[in-house]
């Protein structure tokens, strides 16, 4: 596999003339020019293999039913096999920073200023920053993979892995592109169904004979999987290949266009393949074990065609492609071509009512999220119907709702202006923060999803079970705390305004990713605390949920305050790269969003309040109902005992008061005598005194 994928990347870079010293896009040295893409491709299938170890043991394998969360044989097997792949990973990682590094600057590994520009490279520079902490977390994962014998650590490893993966989206040219956001999200989406499609099939052909009966039950499950990495892997080439072709005829026309060609044949035939799968060759498992070499063969040959691919991929990495790649200009140019590169897009027209409402560009990451959220939500309740039990219409009508909402606000007007002034940027803050949360929320969709996602009885975990291992945790116990998720979600506020995380997120997309993953999260862990109805740690009492809601919300109000006061610009270098260089103008459009922050959470507030009074009043009727059945069942005994206990209790009172008559009237008698005796007492002592 290693061979054919090095020979694909050999024709491939000598098709596009990236290893030409007259046509590459920078001259570092034929060391560079070679070891870079070399490296890349041992980086690539080294992760494939990590991961899909990893995916193999964490989901799919059969597991132990004796000891509770500890790897079988069989996924100890797995996760062995993936620690060797992890440390290859690791220092193929590193060759890729190093090479990439020299590439940058255009000047050998041998060079006497390599190290310090090696230095300035991972500290200075954001495309090296980002390579450092890919390395760093590949590092992490090598670590857990080596000593992990439980499967949350298994799990833990596999997801730090996929982690490693996104920050490689900004090596190529999405980063440069002037549809950077799209480009990037498409290409780390490409990268993880990429690595998961191929790593997994890798690992469930290593494991065919130790999987033995079961290995029909690991192929179906890992179809699944492979299902869902076609899509993604499908989606985003769509996404990535209109944003690198002029046009149609580039595919024939140009040698990164037929590369690109070569990569969407082999697309179609996996896909094929795959359906192949699942329509006659995993029932064929099932009935006749002689088929499972059929099955190999044709595993084998779709392993040699990812392959192909995979060193066409990163050919088309390394070389130009038809449309020219615009980088990010510095702060100091600036005009209106300028503008739309920092944004990413056609700089949008001035902001009003009507074209907050109209106007329209896509984040597909988002789009596609969203879209497929409601998609799962309906089937799962169109099946739930159909074995003959109820799911209530308004929670499905809330997580549309919520859906939508997350289209329009990443999509829609905020999303086309959050980046143009400081008050578009708070609407779209608001809106993933205070409104998509609680719609979301309301939905229940980890209660749908327990009750629609089959049960694995084999000791493995599926995603059911990985969910209730999650809503269980001691993890989330401690961020379902009425203080922790209060102070992440209003805490967040001061910390993402008052640091640099605001400039950064207007000048990177990662920050600005980061800033809706967050705020959308926070937002959804504090009203899940509030009103949610999935399973979950023990929530705390109604009149202490009120009290948080309210508290929240004047917190809002003086953080808003705080804005409207403020007399410092917020993120004034975003600012000055847009050529907004009246200040009194930033200042009063930073009011205008500290007063959409100070009032956009009164009415979610109030209908939250709203449905948090109805939980209440039906939690009361439900423990009621609850009560009148028991009284029902067992003649009302919990009553009867307690009218028993309170009689029992007045006649003990009783007879300790009839008890206590006689002594209390000694002892009146007792200090009747005692006075007496005082009173001639002092009588004599007083006569002796006069007499002397």
């Amino acid at each position: 596999m290693i061979a054919l994928a090095l020979a694909t990347l050999g024709v491939g870079l000598t098709m596009t003339g990236a290893l030409s010293r007259d046509t590459a896009l920078v001259n570092p040295g034929t060391v560079v020019l070679w070891g870079n893409p070399i490296a890349r491709v041992l980086h690539d299938l080294f992760a494939s293999v990590t991961i899909g170890m990893l995916l193999l043991a964490t989901f799919i394998l059969p597991g132990q039913k004796s000891i509770p969360g500890r790897v079988s044989r069989v996924q100890e097997r797995a996760v062995y096999w993936a620690g060797w792949a992890a440390w290859g990973w690791f220092f193929a990682a590193l060759g890729v920073l190093l090479f990439t590094a020299a590439n940058t600057f255009g000047e050998p590994i041998t060079s006497p200023a390599f190290f310090n520009n090696l230095i300035l490279y991972v500290t200075g520079i954001d495309l090296g920053i980002a390579l450092l902490f890919s390395l760093v977390l590949v590092l992490i994962c090598a670590l857990i993979t080596t000593f992990a014998r439980r499967l949350a650590w298994v799990a833990a490893a596999n997801a730090i892995g996929v982690l490693a993966l996104l920050p490689l989206a900004l090596s190529g040219h999405a980063a440069g592109t002037a549809e950077h956001a799209n480009a990037v999200n498409s290409l780390a989406m490409h990268i993880v169904g990429v690595t998961v499609w191929v790593g997994g099939l890798i690992a469930v052909i290593v494991f065919r004979n130790a999987t033995r009966k079961r290995f029909p039950v690991v192929v179906e499950r890992y179809s699944i999987v492979a299902g869902w990495a076609f899509a993604a892997v499908a989606l985003s080439g769509v996404v990535n290949a209109s944003l690198r072709l002029t046009a149609l005829s580039d595919l024939w026309t140009t040698a990164y266009g037929q590369l690109l060609l070569v990569k969407i044949v082999i697309l179609v035939l996996l896909g094929l393949a795959g359906a192949r799968y699942r329509t006659s060759l995993i029932p064929k498992l099932r009935q006749d074990p002689g088929s499972k070499k059929l099955f190999i063969r044709m595993a084998v040959a779709e392993v040699a065609f990812m392959a192909i691919a995979m060193g066409a991929s990163v050919a088309l990495s390394r070389s130009a492609p038809p449309v020219p790649q615009v980088a990010l200009p510095t702060v100091g140019e600036v005009d209106q071509a300028v503008r739309s590169a920092l944004i990413g897009f056609d700089f949008p027209p001035a902001m009003t009512a009507w074209n907050m409402l109209t106007q329209v560009h896509i984040d597909w990451f988002w789009l596609a999220a969203a879209l497929v959220g409601i998609a799962l939500y309906v089937r799962a309740v169109v099946r739930l119907r159909r074995r003959g039990d109820e799911w209530p219409i308004a929670r499905m009508i809330a997580w549309i709702l919520g859906c939508l909402g997350l289209i329009y606000v990443t999509s829609g007007g905020p999303g086309v202006y959050a980046q143009v002034s400081f008050s578009t940027h708070m609407i779209q803050h608001m809106i993933l923060m205070m409104f998509v949360p609680p719609l979301l929320v309301s939905g229940g969709p980890v209660l749908l999803a327990l009750r629609t996602l089959p049960t694995r009885t084999d000791g493995s975990r599926g995603l059911r079970e990985w969910i209730l291992v999650l809503v269980h945790s001691r993890y989330l116990r401690v961020l379902s705390m009425p203080a922790v998720a209060g102070g992440i979600f209003a805490g967040s506020l001061v910390v993402f305004y008052y640091t640099g995380w605001f400039e950064w997120a207007m000048f990177t997309h990662q920050g600005h990713f980061l800033m809706t993953v967050h705020f959308l999260a926070s937002g959804y862990l504090f009203f899940w605390v509030l009103i949610g109805v999935d399973p979950g740690p023990g929530r705390p009492i109604y009149p202490l949920r009120l009290i948080l809601l309210l508290a929240t919300l004047a917190f809002h109000a003086f953080f808003g305050l705080s804005i409207m006061s403020n007399t410092e610009i917020l993120g004034e270098r975003w600012w000055a790269a847009l050529r907004y260089t009246d200040q009194a103008a930033l200042l009063t459009d930073q009011g205008v969003g500290g007063g959409i922050a100070w009032g956009a959470g009164e009415l979610p507030t109030v209908i939250v309040a709203i449905v948090l009074v109805v939980q209440w009043m039906r939690s009361e009727e439900r423990a009621a109902k609850r009560y009148d059945r028991r009284a029902d069942r067992d003649g009302d005994a919990e009553l009867n005992a307690y009218n028993a206990r309170l009689a029992k209790i007045q006649v003990r009172d009783v007879a300790e008061g009839l008890e206590r008559e006689p002594s209390t009237t000694g002892t009146t008698e007792t200090q009747e005598t005692d006075t007496q005796e005082t009173a001639t007492y002092e009588t004599a002592t007083y006569e002796t005194e006069e007499k002397s």
